[in-house]
């Protein structure tokens, strides 16, 4: 399986890196920059740290268009729309991970499924995907009468908040108990805010240090709670994830798939 990846040079970037060259079914073909970038030119392999590998990261993509089978794609919401742009163009499938993402490029992505495979997912490791199904077993129960917090702690550097994970978690409970997470999500509290609503799901979140990701899902009724706790300390859990998804998703007929689809996790 052939796999080129965008922004190669970011955090996911150089971790893609090192899990495609550690999977014996895979091979890197293409490792795309912006064409301005400082890095075009430089071996991937140098780049992530695992020795030269004989590729080097370019600012023009079309020219490996033949040699790739799949994108895989963690770069910044802002480029998504000139990143699917292209998969469509060369009729490439496609893994998402980048986190933040507006309703309007959601909307994007859908629309683009109808012509390519694509498989999104705030989050591509094998622990959080589970855990989602987890939640829907713990809301079908305790929802109803417990008071649901969902608490999430990532590195310094991370830009959106609450995370896309959490957001994701926040909305398989939502729809479990037929709630709009629009409408009952409360993001943080201050001052003098009145007896907590029931019906509400609660969002903290936490920045610092180097934290790779932790999400905690909390349920508190009167006299007991569960709390349901996924820890990432590699962000190659995610790499290895996106991998997979990678391999799944080739010759795959146009949809939008997720991660529950690639594990075949079914409710």
């Amino acid at each position: 399986m052939n796999i080129g990846i965008f922004a190669a040079n970011g955090r996911m970037g150089r971790v893609l890196i090192e899990a495609i060259y550690a999977e014996n079914t895979t091979e890197l073909t293409a490792a795309a920059v912006r064409a301005d970038s400082a890095w075009v030119g430089m071996d991937v392999g140098e780049l992530a740290g695992i020795g030269s590998k004989g590729l080097a990261l370019t600012g023009e993509l079309d020219s490996f268009a033949e040699q790739i089978d799949v994108m895989i794609d963690f770069s910044l919401p802002v480029a998504l729309e000139s990143n699917l742009s292209w998969c469509l163009q060369h009729n490439k499938p496609l893994v998402v991970g980048t986190t933040g993402l507006n309703a309007e490029q959601k909307s994007l992505l859908k629309v683009a499924a109808k012509k390519i495979p694509i498989v999104f997912a705030a989050n591509m490791s094998v622990g959080v995907n589970l855990l989602m199904s987890l939640l829907k077993k713990a809301a079908a129960v305790m929802g109803e009468t417990a008071d649901i917090e969902i608490v999430e702690t990532h590195h310094r550097f991370k830009k959106d908040a609450p995370s896309g994970t959490a957001l994701a978690l926040g909305e398989v409970i939502a729809d479990e108990l037929g709630r709009d997470l629009q409408q009952c999500a409360v993001y943080g509290r201050e001052g003098d805010t009145g007896e907590r609503d029931q019906n509400t799901i609660g969002f903290a979140t936490v920045r610092a240090g180097d934290v790779v990701g932790d999400h905690t899902v909390v349920f508190a009724d009167i006299g007991e709670r569960l709390e349901l706790t996924h820890k990432a300390s590699s962000r190659l859990t995610f790499a290895k994830g996106a991998v997979r998804a990678a391999l799944w998703v080739a010759g795959k007929p146009a949809a939008l798939y997720s991660m529950q689809d690639v594990l075949g996790i079914t409710d």
